[in-house]
């Protein structure tokens, strides 16, 4: 059996996105034969339609109950009728699996999957979407995964053709992608129309990922979406759904003032895997390499007075302190000897126990927890993990971060939605260090209180809210609400308003939409509002275990078949009742190849999902296995850095002078009489910071924000002197002003 081809052909609606992949299979033995091909997805998908063509027939799939769907495939292929099954995994929601049965010897068939997705704003206002195309082992600390075949990227016996067609009310300012693109081309004079595609030869090495620019700032905005004209008033189908984006902007005095306070715990991934390059393109520096440099830069920018400890996590755990301490000089120093020699040495991915461990911390009083995961999300247990992020989101703030190509959607999102924080994905070229620090800043920032959602409708109009409550909001995020809109009204006016305190202070962030349906939307609202609600009743199914159990789980199925969204707890099946004949003859099995990085097997209490590697990827067994730790790269950003006191300041001595390139007599001998070295030797640090890496100001600008309020606590004369002085030494032109001093 194989998979001949794959096409995807992407859809951009301002924030939403619509795929349709198609795939084409040839029976190319002699035998009737039974593909399985297990393949990623967005873990926050909602999968809403499912066909297949043979020849000349077309079979829409329908949803039904996961087990009367199985019965049923497994009843046609026994009575040698074609069919074909369309699973999610019971472990991931982000792995799928699809069954095509009884294809006779050379027979074609072309299988026609469809989902809809949000897409994520990044940090530099970017919209990101991605096409999984590595399914990396997930390792399961017991019992038996998804079985999967997987050869390395180079031997996939398949070829991928990608096409996106972008469409926005604001100009499409560029696409960017981590492979190869086609030139951009614009499909009217005004820009808000485009269209791309993968440049030939994609190898399935990597995740195809599109960033996404528009010329303005997204903006706040409603969608009204009309209801299924066939569906029942009164039902999700039946009734028009809003869907509406509030991107909330905090005043810029409110902002300034960062929080000192917290307790900050470093959740790291140690396992075999880390060992594996951060990209293609740099098979020098490893996942855990990049980590350690991230954590040097988050434990120089913590503010003093907080609380920190750093855990790793593999087939067991440790921790540098037996619980969070003080940060300071000595705590930092301490901590920063141990990061130096982390190695990927703890086995598998075992996630669950460190996670019981930390939730099993007594919080300290006045410092708010904040939880930072760094994995590359191979765990087994997904659904496991975050029903216990749920069950503590109350006591802390979780951020996550997905490392490498294949690092799972649905954990690295699922944290961070359920753990009430950010997620973050480092790919291809990416920079751990600054995605990390921008969420860094986000877990700074003062935290929002009291958020209520208040509906202004016609009479005879109500709104049932079908997303999840908001409980986080961060400044320039979207904050997304989906609601269904009962009744009717001549009145068409509606706003929906979102109010919340923040420092101490009550604001509010309003919306203005009319009842008028939105034109050439399909049902993409309903489906991604049903994907919501379906989310939110699997996780109540979870807390409420027990007598409504089955109760739950049938308004899941309801729903889920209603809507056309796949579930849990439902699968696509479709089956051929035309094709006359019987297939003849003993089915065999066959697993299609999925493109996969082999990974590092060991550890205690369980084992990999058994995938099949035909021949071993060697990125990840290129490196030594023992303890020494890897010499580390002199990149003159992170010496300095590496150099900073806890309090925020620097020291004049010859290893500053060397990062500046300088002698220590240079430095010495250019200092204002009147300032002490260390006044001297910050100031001259800020000036090489802003002087030769604004480009990267992401990474750093915590760090010298602090080092800036240490100078201005010195009450130090002559600074402007200093400035002038320090500028003139290094060949600079850096104004006092843009130092904050």
């Amino acid at each position: 059996m194989a998979v001949i081809s794959v096409e995807v052909e992407l859809q951009v609606k301002d924030h939403v996105a619509t795929v349709i992949s198609t795939l084409n299979y040839q029976n190319k033995e002699d035998k009737p034969i039974e593909a399985l091909f297990v393949f990623p997805l967005p873990g926050d998908a909602a999968v809403c339609h499912f066909s297949a063509d043979i020849g000349q027939t077309h079979i829409v799939a329908e949803l039904k109950e996961k087990q009367q769907a199985r019965e049923e495939y497994d009843d046609a292929l026994s009575s040698g009728q074609q069919a074909f099954l369309l699973e999610e995994s019971e472990q991931s929601p982000d792995i799928f699996s699809l069954s095509v049965g009884s294809l006779p010897p050379g027979e074609s068939a072309s299988i026609r999957l469809q989902y809809v997705i949000e897409l994520a704003v990044e940090a530099d206002g970017a919209l990101r979407f991605c096409l999984p195309a590595v399914l990396n082992p997930r390792y399961q600390p017991q019992g038996p995964g998804v079985p999967v075949s997987s050869v390395p990227a180079s031997e996939i016996p398949y070829s991928l053709s990608f096409s996106a067609r972008v469409s926005s009310p604001r100009p499409v300012s560029k696409v960017e992608s981590s492979y190869s693109l086609e030139p951009l081309q614009y499909l009217n004079t005004d820009h808000t129309e485009a269209a791309v595609k993968l440049a030939a030869g994609y190898k399935f090495d990597r995740d195809v990922e599109l960033l996404i620019y528009y010329k303005d700032a997204h903006q706040p905005s409603a969608v009204v979406e009309a209801g299924q004209d066939s569906a029942k008033p009164g039902t999700l189908m039946g009734d028009p759904v809003v869907m509406v984006s509030l991107y909330p902007e905090f005043p810029e005095s409110v902002m300034s003032k960062r929080t000192s306070c917290g307790e900050f715990v470093f959740l790291l991934d140690r396992s075999g895997s880390m060992r594996c390059s951060t990209s293609n393109r740099n098979q020098q520096e490893t996942r855990i390499s990049s980590a350690r440099d991230t954590l040097l830069l988050l434990l120089k920018s913590l503010p003093m007075g907080c609380y920190f400890n750093i855990y790793g996590f593999g087939s067991r755990y440790d921790q540098i302190f037996p619980k969070s301490v003080e940060y300071n000089e000595k705590s930092m120093e301490e901590a920063l000897k141990k990061v130096k020699v982390m190695q990927a040495d703890l086995g598998g991915t075992e996630i669950l126990q460190p996670l019981k461990h930390i939730y099993s911390q007594p919080c300290i009083s006045n410092q708010p927890r904040k939880l930072f995961v760094f994995t590359d999300g191979e765990v087994g247990n997904t659904k496991e993990v975050l029903d216990l992020v749920r069950k503590n989101a109350g006591s802390h703030r979780c951020f996550s971060f997905g490392i490498g190509e294949g690092a799972s959607s649905a954990l690295i999102n699922g944290l961070a939605q359920e753990g009430r924080g950010r997620a973050q994905f480092i790919t291809g070229s990416d920079r751990m260090q600054a995605k990390v620090m921008q969420s860094l800043k986000f877990a700074l920032q003062p935290v929002v209180k009291d958020i209520s959602v208040t509906w202004d409708l016609p009479k005879r109009v109500s709104a049932t809210v079908l997303s999840p409550p908001i409980t986080t909001i961060f400044q320039g995020q979207r904050s997304l609400i989906y609601a269904q809109l009962c009744g009717k009204s001549s009145q068409t006016d509606c706003s929906v308003t979102v109010n919340y305190t923040l420092g101490d202070h009550p604001y509010e962030s309003k919306q203005q939409f009319n009842l008028n349906p939105a034109k050439d939307t399909g049902l993409t609202v309903h489906r991604l509002a049903a994907r919501c609600l379906i989310r939110s009743l699997e996780f109540k199914k979870k807390e409420n275990r027990g007598k409504s159990d089955k109760d739950m789980k049938r308004k899941v199925v309801k729903l889920s078949v209603q809507s056309g969204v796949s579930s849990h707890h439902t699968a696509f099946i479709a089956v051929n009742k035309d094709n006359g004949d019987a297939v003849q003859g003993p089915l065999v099995r066959r697993n299609v190849p999925t493109p996969a990085k082999s990974q590092v097997h060991g550890g205690r209490g369980g084992g990999f999902v058994p995938f099949v590697i035909n021949v071993p990827s060697l990125n990840c067994f290129s490196r030594s296995f023992s303890a020494v730790p890897e010499q580390p790269r002199r990149d003159p950003l992170l010496q300095l850095v590496s150099l900073q006191k806890a309090s925020g300041c620097w020291l004049l001595d010859a290893a500053l002078a060397s990062v500046l390139g300088k002698t220590s007599e240079e430095v010495e001998k250019s200092k204002p009489a009147e300032v002490s070295s260390e006044v001297w030797a910050t100031i001259l640090a800020l000036i090489w910071l802003h002087g030769f890496k604004m480009d990267a100001k992401d990474e750093w600008e915590l760090l010298a924000v602090k080092a800036a309020s240490w100078v201005q606590a010195q009450n130090a004369p002559c600074v402007k002197d200093c400035v002038a002085a320090a500028n003139a030494m290094l060949c600079c032109r850096v104004k006092k002003k843009a130092l904050k001093l």
